[in-house]
Protein backbone atom coordinates (compact mmCIF):
# COMPACT_ATOMS: atom_id res chain seq x y z
CA UNK A 1 0.00 0.00 0.00
CA UNK A 2 2.46 2.76 1.01
CA UNK A 3 4.70 1.68 -2.12
CA UNK A 4 1.66 2.17 -4.15
CA UNK A 5 1.76 5.24 -2.69
CA UNK A 6 4.78 6.05 -2.83
CA UNK A 7 5.09 5.56 -6.82
CA UNK A 8 1.56 7.68 -7.24
CA UNK A 9 3.53 10.65 -5.19
CA UNK A 10 6.46 9.73 -7.59
CA UNK A 11 4.32 9.95 -10.80
CA UNK A 12 2.73 12.90 -9.64
CA UNK A 13 6.00 15.11 -8.86
CA UNK A 14 7.28 13.88 -12.56
CA UNK A 15 3.70 15.03 -14.34
CA UNK A 16 3.96 18.21 -12.64
CA UNK A 17 7.22 18.78 -13.53
CA UNK A 18 6.86 17.96 -16.87
CA UNK A 19 3.57 19.94 -17.23
CA UNK A 20 5.31 23.41 -15.39
CA UNK A 21 8.15 22.87 -17.79
CA UNK A 22 5.79 22.53 -20.78
CA UNK A 23 4.36 26.12 -19.29
CA UNK A 24 7.99 27.33 -18.86
CA UNK A 25 9.01 26.62 -22.18
CA UNK A 26 6.11 28.37 -23.61
CA UNK A 27 6.07 31.22 -22.03
CA UNK A 28 9.86 31.34 -23.14
CA UNK A 29 8.42 30.60 -26.86
CA UNK A 30 5.39 33.51 -26.23
CA UNK A 31 8.02 35.93 -25.51
CA UNK A 32 10.42 35.40 -28.06
CA UNK A 33 7.00 36.15 -30.50
CA UNK A 34 6.51 39.43 -28.40
CA UNK A 35 6.40 42.19 -30.78
CA UNK A 36 6.22 44.80 -27.63
CA UNK A 37 9.24 42.62 -26.09
CA UNK A 38 11.41 42.98 -29.51
CA UNK A 39 10.75 46.93 -29.39
CA UNK A 40 11.74 47.78 -25.62
CA UNK A 41 14.74 45.93 -26.77
CA UNK A 42 15.90 47.04 -29.79
CA UNK A 43 15.14 50.73 -28.33
CA UNK A 44 12.85 52.07 -31.73
CA UNK A 45 9.58 51.05 -33.40
CA UNK A 46 9.80 50.69 -36.74
CA UNK A 47 6.62 52.20 -38.51
CA UNK A 48 5.54 50.75 -41.87
CA UNK A 49 3.22 52.90 -43.97
CA UNK A 50 3.51 54.10 -47.56
CA UNK A 51 3.73 58.55 -48.13
CA UNK A 52 1.12 60.16 -50.17
CA UNK A 53 -2.23 58.96 -48.49
CA UNK A 54 -3.50 62.39 -47.83
CA UNK A 55 -4.19 63.89 -44.48
CA UNK A 56 -2.90 60.01 -43.39
CA UNK A 57 0.89 60.02 -44.28
CA UNK A 58 2.73 63.00 -45.96
CA UNK A 59 6.29 64.32 -47.16
CA UNK A 60 6.09 68.12 -46.09
CA UNK A 61 8.10 70.40 -48.41
CA UNK A 62 11.39 69.77 -45.89
CA UNK A 63 10.93 66.05 -46.55
CA UNK A 64 9.27 65.16 -43.43
CA UNK A 65 6.61 62.56 -43.02
CA UNK A 66 3.93 64.34 -41.35
CA UNK A 67 0.23 63.43 -41.53
CA UNK A 68 -2.64 61.96 -38.51
CA UNK A 69 -1.09 58.23 -38.84
CA UNK A 70 2.46 59.95 -38.69
CA UNK A 71 1.24 62.14 -35.58
CA UNK A 72 -0.35 58.86 -33.63
CA UNK A 73 2.50 56.37 -34.33
CA UNK A 74 4.81 59.14 -32.79
CA UNK A 75 2.35 58.86 -29.80
CA UNK A 76 2.74 55.37 -29.65
CA UNK A 77 6.99 55.31 -29.69
CA UNK A 78 6.26 58.04 -26.96
CA UNK A 79 4.14 55.84 -24.40
CA UNK A 80 6.49 53.17 -25.02
CA UNK A 81 9.62 55.31 -24.28
CA UNK A 82 11.28 54.62 -27.69
CA UNK A 83 12.84 56.04 -30.63
CA UNK A 84 10.47 57.04 -33.50
CA UNK A 85 11.72 54.95 -36.65
CA UNK A 86 9.71 55.44 -40.11
CA UNK A 87 9.59 52.80 -42.74
CA UNK A 88 7.98 54.64 -46.48
CA UNK A 89 7.11 51.33 -47.88
CA UNK A 90 5.06 50.86 -51.60
CA UNK A 91 1.75 49.77 -50.78
CA UNK A 92 1.56 46.63 -52.66
CA UNK A 93 4.31 44.53 -50.50
CA UNK A 94 3.09 46.23 -47.50
CA UNK A 95 2.09 43.01 -45.78
CA UNK A 96 4.74 41.02 -47.05
CA UNK A 97 7.26 43.77 -45.59
CA UNK A 98 5.48 43.38 -42.30
CA UNK A 99 5.23 39.05 -41.64
CA UNK A 100 8.91 39.36 -42.75
CA UNK A 101 9.48 42.23 -39.87
CA UNK A 102 10.72 44.81 -41.98
CA UNK A 103 8.92 46.92 -39.53
CA UNK A 104 6.70 45.95 -36.50
CA UNK A 105 3.22 47.47 -37.42
CA UNK A 106 1.31 49.40 -40.19
CA UNK A 107 0.18 52.44 -39.51
CA UNK A 108 -1.37 53.41 -43.01
CA UNK A 109 -4.50 54.01 -42.76
CA UNK A 110 -5.49 50.34 -43.56
CA UNK A 111 -9.48 49.30 -44.22
CA UNK A 112 -9.86 46.04 -42.23
CA UNK A 113 -10.79 43.05 -45.05
CA UNK A 114 -11.61 39.94 -44.34
CA UNK A 115 -8.89 38.97 -47.17
CA UNK A 116 -6.26 40.94 -45.21
CA UNK A 117 -7.22 39.80 -41.95
CA UNK A 118 -6.33 36.29 -43.14
CA UNK A 119 -2.70 37.13 -43.31
CA UNK A 120 -2.31 39.72 -40.63
CA UNK A 121 -4.11 41.20 -37.15
CA UNK A 122 -5.63 44.18 -36.56
CA UNK A 123 -6.34 46.51 -33.73
CA UNK A 124 -9.68 48.03 -33.00
CA UNK A 125 -10.15 50.71 -35.46
CA UNK A 126 -9.18 54.16 -35.27
CA UNK A 127 -11.87 55.97 -37.51
CA UNK A 128 -14.10 55.13 -39.63
CA UNK A 129 -14.09 56.13 -43.42
CA UNK A 130 -15.93 55.14 -46.82
CA UNK A 131 -15.71 55.37 -50.57
CA UNK A 132 -16.56 59.21 -52.04
CA UNK A 133 -16.56 59.89 -55.65
CA UNK A 134 -15.19 62.78 -57.66
CA UNK A 135 -16.82 63.53 -60.92
CA UNK A 136 -15.56 65.63 -63.84
CA UNK A 137 -17.76 68.88 -63.74
CA UNK A 138 -19.37 67.56 -67.19
CA UNK A 139 -20.73 65.42 -65.40
CA UNK A 140 -22.23 67.75 -62.95
CA UNK A 141 -26.04 67.12 -62.46
CA UNK A 142 -26.14 64.22 -64.07
CA UNK A 143 -24.10 61.73 -62.17
CA UNK A 144 -26.08 61.87 -58.28
CA UNK A 145 -24.23 58.73 -56.97
CA UNK A 146 -22.41 55.62 -57.81
CA UNK A 147 -25.14 54.07 -59.21
CA UNK A 148 -25.29 56.52 -62.41
CA UNK A 149 -21.59 55.31 -63.06
CA UNK A 150 -22.33 51.51 -63.48
CA UNK A 151 -22.50 52.17 -67.17
CA UNK A 152 -19.76 50.97 -69.87
CA UNK A 153 -20.18 54.85 -71.80
CA UNK A 154 -18.21 55.84 -68.11
CA UNK A 155 -14.43 55.25 -66.96
CA UNK A 156 -13.86 55.11 -63.47
CA UNK A 157 -10.07 55.16 -61.89
CA UNK A 158 -8.81 54.17 -58.13
CA UNK A 159 -5.63 53.09 -56.60
CA UNK A 160 -3.99 49.87 -57.26
CA UNK A 161 -4.85 47.56 -54.56
CA UNK A 162 -6.94 49.65 -52.30
CA UNK A 163 -10.48 49.33 -51.40
CA UNK A 164 -11.19 51.73 -53.57
CA UNK A 165 -10.13 49.63 -56.79
CA UNK A 166 -12.72 46.89 -54.66
CA UNK A 167 -15.61 49.09 -54.33
CA UNK A 168 -15.40 49.98 -58.22
CA UNK A 169 -15.07 46.18 -59.38
CA UNK A 170 -17.95 45.09 -57.43
CA UNK A 171 -20.11 48.28 -57.02
CA UNK A 172 -19.84 49.41 -60.39
CA UNK A 173 -18.48 46.21 -62.80
CA UNK A 174 -20.45 47.89 -66.03
CA UNK A 175 -17.99 51.14 -66.29
CA UNK A 176 -14.66 50.84 -67.80
CA UNK A 177 -12.10 50.60 -65.08
CA UNK A 178 -8.32 52.03 -64.69
CA UNK A 179 -6.00 51.35 -61.57
CA UNK A 180 -2.92 53.96 -61.27
CA UNK A 181 0.10 53.85 -59.22
CA UNK A 182 -0.66 56.45 -56.81
CA UNK A 183 -3.93 58.46 -55.47
CA UNK A 184 -2.80 61.56 -57.28
CA UNK A 185 -2.38 59.78 -60.70
CA UNK A 186 -5.62 58.56 -60.45
CA UNK A 187 -7.38 61.74 -59.28
CA UNK A 188 -5.51 63.75 -62.15
CA UNK A 189 -7.27 61.70 -64.67
CA UNK A 190 -10.61 63.08 -64.18
CA UNK A 191 -9.25 66.57 -63.58
CA UNK A 192 -7.50 66.34 -67.07
CA UNK A 193 -10.78 64.70 -68.71
CA UNK A 194 -9.48 61.29 -69.66
CA UNK A 195 -11.88 59.71 -67.31
CA UNK A 196 -15.14 60.46 -65.63
CA UNK A 197 -14.38 60.07 -61.63
CA UNK A 198 -12.69 58.88 -59.00
CA UNK A 199 -13.44 56.64 -56.43
CA UNK A 200 -11.37 56.73 -52.99
CA UNK A 201 -11.57 57.54 -49.62
CA UNK A 202 -13.17 60.26 -47.90
CA UNK A 203 -10.63 62.02 -46.41
CA UNK A 204 -8.21 62.07 -49.33
CA UNK A 205 -10.87 63.31 -51.46
CA UNK A 206 -11.84 66.18 -49.25
CA UNK A 207 -7.82 66.87 -49.20
CA UNK A 208 -7.95 66.50 -53.26
CA UNK A 209 -10.73 68.49 -53.48
CA UNK A 210 -9.53 71.43 -51.92
CA UNK A 211 -6.67 71.76 -53.76
CA UNK A 212 -7.43 71.02 -57.49
CA UNK A 213 -11.05 70.80 -57.50
CA UNK A 214 -12.72 74.19 -58.34
CA UNK A 215 -13.56 74.63 -61.53
CA UNK A 216 -12.69 70.85 -62.45
CA UNK A 217 -14.98 68.68 -60.11
CA UNK A 218 -17.90 68.11 -58.68
CA UNK A 219 -17.08 66.20 -54.90
CA UNK A 220 -20.16 63.33 -54.34
CA UNK A 221 -19.39 63.38 -50.62
CA UNK A 222 -21.48 60.90 -49.06
CA UNK A 223 -19.52 57.59 -48.49
CA UNK A 224 -21.25 54.51 -50.08
CA UNK A 225 -19.17 52.13 -48.51
CA UNK A 226 -18.54 50.80 -44.76
CA UNK A 227 -14.54 50.97 -44.32
CA UNK A 228 -13.12 50.74 -41.05
CA UNK A 229 -9.33 51.70 -41.00
CA UNK A 230 -6.90 49.84 -38.72
CA UNK A 231 -3.28 49.09 -37.33
CA UNK A 232 -1.86 45.80 -38.34
CA UNK A 233 0.69 43.48 -36.96
CA UNK A 234 1.70 39.87 -37.32
CA UNK A 235 -0.62 37.20 -36.36
CA UNK A 236 -0.11 35.47 -32.95
CA UNK A 237 1.05 38.57 -30.77
CA UNK A 238 -1.75 38.92 -27.98
CA UNK A 239 0.90 41.00 -26.13
CA UNK A 240 0.81 43.81 -28.94
CA UNK A 241 -2.39 43.70 -29.62
CA UNK A 242 -3.44 44.05 -25.90
CA UNK A 243 -1.46 47.02 -25.69
CA UNK A 244 -2.82 48.40 -28.88
CA UNK A 245 -5.98 48.47 -27.91
CA UNK A 246 -5.38 50.03 -24.64
CA UNK A 247 -3.38 52.48 -26.38
CA UNK A 248 -6.20 53.32 -28.09
CA UNK A 249 -8.55 53.84 -25.63
CA UNK A 250 -6.00 56.05 -23.94
CA UNK A 251 -5.74 58.67 -26.26
CA UNK A 252 -9.43 58.89 -27.35
CA UNK A 253 -10.44 59.77 -23.78
CA UNK A 254 -7.57 62.13 -22.83
CA UNK A 255 -7.75 64.47 -25.37
CA UNK A 256 -4.80 63.62 -28.00
CA UNK A 257 -6.85 61.76 -30.41
CA UNK A 258 -9.20 64.87 -30.99
CA UNK A 259 -6.25 67.39 -31.06
CA UNK A 260 -5.05 64.93 -34.02
CA UNK A 261 -8.21 64.63 -35.61
CA UNK A 262 -9.04 68.31 -35.66
CA UNK A 263 -5.58 69.09 -36.96
CA UNK A 264 -5.42 66.82 -39.74
CA UNK A 265 -8.94 65.44 -41.07
CA UNK A 266 -11.18 68.33 -39.72
CA UNK A 267 -8.60 71.32 -40.92
CA UNK A 268 -6.82 71.69 -44.23
CA UNK A 269 -4.76 74.50 -43.31
CA UNK A 270 -1.57 72.19 -43.39
CA UNK A 271 -2.05 71.53 -47.08
CA UNK A 272 -0.08 74.71 -47.92
CA UNK A 273 2.82 72.96 -46.07
CA UNK A 274 3.37 69.40 -47.85
CA UNK A 275 4.48 68.85 -51.38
Amino acid sequence: MKKGLVLSLAALMVTGFLFSSTVWAADIELAKKSTVERILKQGELRVGFEAGYMPFEMTDKKGNFVGFDIDMAKEMAKAMGVKFTPVNTAWDGIIPALITEKFDIIVSGMTITQERNLKINFADPYIIVGQTILINKKHEGVIKSYRDLNDSKYTVTSKLGTTGEQAVKRLIPKASYKSFETETEAALEVVNGKADAFVYDLPYCVVFNAQQGAGNLVFLDEPFTYEPLAWAINKGDPDFLNWLNNFLRQVRNDGRYELMYNKWIKSTDWIKDVQ
